[in-house]
């Protein structure tokens, strides 16, 4: 960040930015202060624009904004660790000459209950996550949230919105190696992440989410999925251990999908840390409640303690690498993917 980097423009452009997070193990919160952005693609597919202040980035996560700066100005492209520990920033100016300042950090997100996903019981080897608490803010706007034109909500099953199987969690979630499960995990596509919620009250600025992510284009295959695979993210935090169903990488056996099959994958964070979930060789259509412009994704962020759904297409054989993105996760918290 000593360095940043430099944009010039000129009078009346505008200038489309594409943002990686290249990070090994950081999310960050992006913002341009006083400057919209229009964001117009997501992972590299072309969504319906829209217009927001910040934006958070997982991991591997990509997006492509649209602004229009002000041509007597110099302004500060700012990305904040989402701890706020630190940012990364660059510059777009009209002139060399000119300065932009350096924006304040938000102030230090803390996680509460409901962001862990667990209740205010003991956190031993065997404790339950219950959200039945907090389980009201979230279902009104998430699992009972009504979609534009219609009445299908998320979380009935349909393609597009959303798994409605009970969670179940296997033996092998059970034991030293998984501090906690969720049991009443929440669809938390319109929820921004802890750090963001309040930014529209406090400060007027839009913060984009899941739910405001829309495919430019017609769903790309409108079936139904024939099955479903659930999956849940799960670990130790104080032993720092990573597994999916309990079970790591190593100790696993591939995820089996047939050619041309459309399939579900429900994705279940039992753990306190976001993860971003990543699938080679084939697009995650992420569940937002539109089943006409399900957008494509290849990298989803996990919430802690909530599920989040998309739909695959086996359309690309082999062997596939699908995995959560933070480095220190990656080895373990890994399947193989083989369609054939």
């Amino acid at each position: 960040p000593e360095q940043g980097w430099t944009g010039l423009f000129e009078k009346g452009d505008k200038v489309r930015l594409r943002f990686i997070n290249a990070a090994a193990m950081t999310l960050f919160d992006v913002r341009i202060p006083n400057v919209k952005m229009t964001v117009v693609a997501a992972d590299g597919q072309n969504i319906e624009p829209v217009t927001v202040d910040d934006f958070r980035i997982g991991v591997a996560e990509t997006y492509d904004v649209i602004v229009e700066p002000e041509a007597d100005q110099a302004h500060t492209i700012f990305a904040q660790a989402i701890d706020r520990t630190g940012f990364a920033y660059g510059v777009l100016t009209p002139d060399l000459n000119l300065n932009s300042e350096l924006p304040e950090l938000d102030p230090v997100p803390i996680l509460t209950m409901a962001d862990m996903g667990m209740n205010h019981g003991d956190m031993n080897n065997d404790s339950m996550i219950d959200m039945s608490e907090h389980s009201g803010h979230q279902m009104d706007h998430s699992m009972h949230m009504e979609m534009e034109n219609t009445s299908v909500k998320m979380g009935s099953g349909l393609a597009g919105f959303g798994s409605s199987n009970p969670i179940v969690h296997q033996d092998t979630e059970f034991g030293p190696h998984v501090d906690m499960r969720a049991e009443m995990p929440m669809h938390k596509i319109d929820d921004p992440g802890i750090g963001l919620r309040q930014h529209g009250q406090l400060y007027g600025r839009k913060v984009l989410t899941y739910a405001d992510i829309q495919n430019l284009y017609p769903t790309h295959d409108p079936r139904e999925p024939t099955r479903e695979i659930e999956l849940h993210l799960t670990g130790n935090m104080k032993r720092y251990m990573w597994s999916i169903n309990g079970v790591k990488y190593v100790d696993a056996e591939p995820i089996r999908l047939k050619f041309g099959e459309r399939v579900r994958f429900t994705l279940i964070n039992d753990t306190m840390m976001n993860h971003p979930m990543h699938l080679h060789g084939m697009w995650s259509e992420l569940e937002t409640g539109d089943a006409k412009f399900i957008p494509r994704k290849h990298t989803v962020i996990v919430q802690p303690g909530s599920k989040v759904s998309y739909l695959v297409t086996a359309d690309a054989k082999g062997r596939w690498a699908y995995h959560c993105h933070l480095m220190y996760h990656m080895l373990a918290m890994f399947r193989e993917v083989n369609v054939s």
